[in-house]
């Protein structure tokens, strides 16, 4: 694939992460995991991609979230925390809060809800991640900002919702590979040019153990018996597991008093995930509204995730003692959050000439975005819905019709 060349200030950004990586590379003699990688090249302070100047979403960026293609995302989001603000406190806790789209309709549709939120939380590192999400909820919910604090760490006991809207796939994942029928954990080294480059090593014990509990739990049937470190597997298969994002959820999860966790990311059962003929995993880079595979492209300059096994999600939460609420494609959670209601109750075209064309030109943006929402060939059906809770009752609304959680 052709990718857009950076400019000049860009480069150098991404020249002065390579060369710490690098330095860092030779430090380890000559190798280090995939997950020390993706941290350097995401969360590297000053030059990292989420902790570095360059805008990341949107038109100008590398992608488009959901909160940024339609405000009905964060409306239709704003039902389902409305209803369980009659079980737990008026209080958002959100993680990955991009450029604060989300948060700015969220308060403004909690509102017109008659549940406002007394604290909106937004647990942020990047300082300039911080200031664009100033920016846009100052822009586009005025009157609500006064209620919005950004926190440097998790707080240490959560009575609320706890919000996380492709959070989980940005986190670190370890490579694994199966080849022979041995495992090897799949790492970074440098290549005799310089670049940065794939390098396996046996496989520890840690990760041995982690995988031979993914895949022998779920997918007996299609790998076989395992035995540690020996996989019965046809051919080289190579896959992803995201250690980083169940530690997160159970972390999560025990700071949760009473509330709810819900995360929205794209991803799949174990079962789908660590399907035999999905062999080259899931990881891939975002760069200027482009999709490719490889990790090593201008570091810091581009995004690199993996989609989310959400049945060791699953297994997270229960690990921290939470009730599951749900699961779902995200496409079955804003329709029972009543998406197509709001866009049934959209001004329909006007003729030309009338001073309604403006609004009816809107009105097919607003279509056009809910389309991209909830279509199965775009991200109604890659992206899932799951739900903790703790202390609330199980008949979450985004969940009423459409449940998947007996697929975990």
């Amino acid at each position: 694939m052709s990718l857009p060349s950076p400019d000049a200030q860009a480069l150098v950004l991404s020249r002065a992460l390579s060369q710490r990586i690098a330095e860092d590379i030779a430090q380890q003699g000559g190798w280090i995991g995939f997950d020390a990688f993706m941290h350097r090249v995401l969360y590297e302070p000053g030059l990292g991609y989420y902790a570095g100047p360059m805008r990341k979403f949107g038109a100008q960026g590398d992608f488009v979230t959901a909160p940024e293609l339609s405000p009905l995302f964060a409306q239709c989001l704003a039902v389902q925390v409305s209803q369980w603000f009659g079980q737990t406190e008026p209080v958002v806790v959100e993680f990955g809060a991009g450029s604060g789209r989300l948060a700015a309709g969220m308060l403004d549709a909690l509102h017109e809800l008659g549940t406002p939120v007394r604290s909106y939380l937004i647990v942020e590192v990047s300082a300039s991640l911080r200031e664009r999400q100033r920016e846009t909820i100052a822009q586009l919910a005025p009157d609500r900002i006064g209620v919005v604090q950004w926190l440097d760490a998790l707080p240490a006991q959560i009575d609320g919702v706890v919000i996380g809207n492709e959070l989980l796939d940005a986190m670190p994942v370890r490579v694994f590979e199966i080849d022979a029928g041995v495992l090897h954990e799949v790492g970074v080294s440098i290549a005799e040019d310089g670049s940065f480059a794939w390098a396996v090593r046996k496989a520890d014990r840690a990760l041995s153990e982690a995988v031979k509990d993914t895949l022998g739990e779920s997918l007996n049937d299609g790998f076989g018996e395992a035995t540690d470190p020996v996989f019965r597997m046809p051919g080289r298969y190579r896959s992803e597991i995201g250690l980083q994002g169940r530690a997160w959820v159970e972390t999560v999860g025990r700071a949760l008093h009473h509330g709810a966790i819900l995360l929205i990311d794209y991803g799949f059962s174990a079962r789908e995930y660590y399907h035999p003929q999905r062999d080259q995993g899931t990881l891939v880079a975002h760069f200027r509204h482009r999709v490719h595979t490889d990790p090593f492209y201008l570091p810091g300059l581009q995004d690199v995730t993996a989609h989310v096994d959400f049945s060791a999600i699953a297994r997270a939460g229960a690990a921290a003692g939470l009730d599951l609420l749900g699961y779902t494609s995200q496409s079955r959670w804003l329709i029972n959050c009543g998406l197509l209601d709001r866009l049934a109750a959209l001004t329909l075209p006007a003729q030309a000439g009338d001073p309604g064309v403006a609004v009816a030109i809107e009105a097919a943006r607003t279509v056009g975005a809910a389309q991209t929402l909830l279509s199965e060939a775009e991200m109604g059906e890659l992206f899932k819905v799951i739900a903790f809770g703790r202390g609330l009752t199980d008949d979450a609304l985004g969940f009423g019709r459409g449940d998947r959680r007996g697929t975990l």
